[in-house]
């Protein structure tokens, strides 16, 4: 089962590069919660943009977890902090993600709902 794809247009990823970018992405994968690691996949893609004479390189990534799909996009000059700006936009993205899950847990919670009926007496 194949967790982490990884593509690149008008770029060839070398081994150093896909090497840095599988350590990145398994750091995002050990942050999300554990019942959505299970069916998690992100897709990483580098393309390199020569518009208006400077090179530009944009990362993009797009992890898919339950009922969700996350996308972060970063352009810089160097691969690395491309891959390094997409990986921080996307911990914030997972970040967010886990605190809806944590508000809708305590909203369905049992003791929520203990909590309701004995309000209504």
């Amino acid at each position: 089962m194949k967790i982490i794809e990884i593509t690149a247009k008008h770029f060839t990823i070398d081994s150093k590069i896909r090497s840095y970018i599988e350590r990145k992405t398994q750091k995002l994968i050990d942050y999300i919660p554990r019942h959505a690691r299970k069916s998690a996949r992100i897709s990483v893609k580098i393309t390199k943009n020569e518009a208006r004479g400077a090179a530009q390189l944009e990362c993009e990534m797009i992890l898919n977890l339950p009922n969700r799909q996350l996308v972060a996009k970063e352009s810089k000059d160097g691969v690395l902090a491309a891959i390094d700006g997409t990986e921080e936009k996307m911990r914030g993205q997972i970040r967010k993600y886990k605190v809806e899950l944590e508000k809708a847990r305590e909203e369905n919670g049992i003791l929520n709902r203990v909590k309701a009926v004995l309000r209504r007496r």
